[in-house]
C-alpha cells in the first residue's frame, strides 16, 4: 500500500475529506459511491461501479442482442466498458471510456447518429460509423450507457427500439 503523507482529522460527525488532487487522480467526482471495506486494522475505500457487479450478466446480455443485430453492442459503467459483443470486442473490452464519452456521459446524452461520422470509443480507438448512445441511469444516478455502433450500416428504427428496450431492461433490473 501506498502512503500519500496526508493526514486527515475525522469530524464531530464521522466524516473526512478526501483531498482534491486524489479525488482527480482516482476519478472520484462529487456524489459517486464508494464501498467500504475493513481489513484487519485497515479503512479500505473502493469505487463502486453497479453495473461492473453484473459483468458476467452484461455480456451475456450484449451476446444475445449482437445474435440479433448484428452491430457492436457495448455496455459500459461510468468510467469502463464492461462488456462489448460484436467486432470490436477485442480491441475495446474493459478500456477506459474517452473523454468524450465521459462528458456525453455526465450531460445524460442520448445520441443517434444516422450518417457515418468519428466516434471516440477509447483515447486510442475512434471509428466512422453510425451510432446510438443512451445513458442508464438508476434512481436519478447515472450509471452507464449502451452504445449501438455499426460501421457499415446505417442504425436504423430497429435498432433504436432495441436500444431503449436494453436500456429500460438495465435500468428495471439494477432497480432491485
Amino acid at each position: 500500500m501506498k502512503s500519500t503523507g496526508v493526514v486527515r482529522r475525522i469530524d464531530e460527525l464521522g466524516r473526512i475529506v478526501i483531498p482534491k488532487e486524489i479525488r482527480k487522480n482516482l476519478r472520484i467526482g462529487e456524489g459517486e459511491n464508494l464501498e467500504i471495506y475493513i481489513e484487519q486494522d485497515k479503512i479500505i475505500l473502493k469505487k463502486h461501479s453497479t453495473i461492473k457487479e453484473l459483468e458476467d450478466f452484461a455480456f451475456k446480455f450484449t451476446e444475445a442482442i449482437y445474435s440479433f443485430i448484428k452491430g457492436n453492442i457495448i455496455i459500459t459503467d461510468r468510467e469502463n466498458i464492461i462488456a462489448v459483443s460484436g467486432p470490436l470486442k477485442k480491441e475495446i473490452s474493459n478500456k477506459e471510456l474517452s473523454k468524450e464519452l465521459l462528458a456525453s456521459l455526465n450531460r445524460r446524452e442520448n445520441i443517434l447518429e444516422n450518417h457515418k461520422k468519428e466516434l471516440k470509443l477509447t483515447n486510442n480507438k475512434k471509428i466512422e460509423c453510425t451510432y446510438i448512445i443512451k445513458t442508464i441511469t438508476v434512481e436519478s444516478e447515472v450509471v452507464g450507457m449502451l452504445i449501438i455502433v455499426n460501421e457499415i450500416n446505417k442504425i436504423g428504427e430497429i435498432e433504436e427500439k432495441i436500444a431503449n428496450i436494453c436500456v429500460n431492461f438495465l435500468e428495471k433490473y439494477l432497480e432491485q
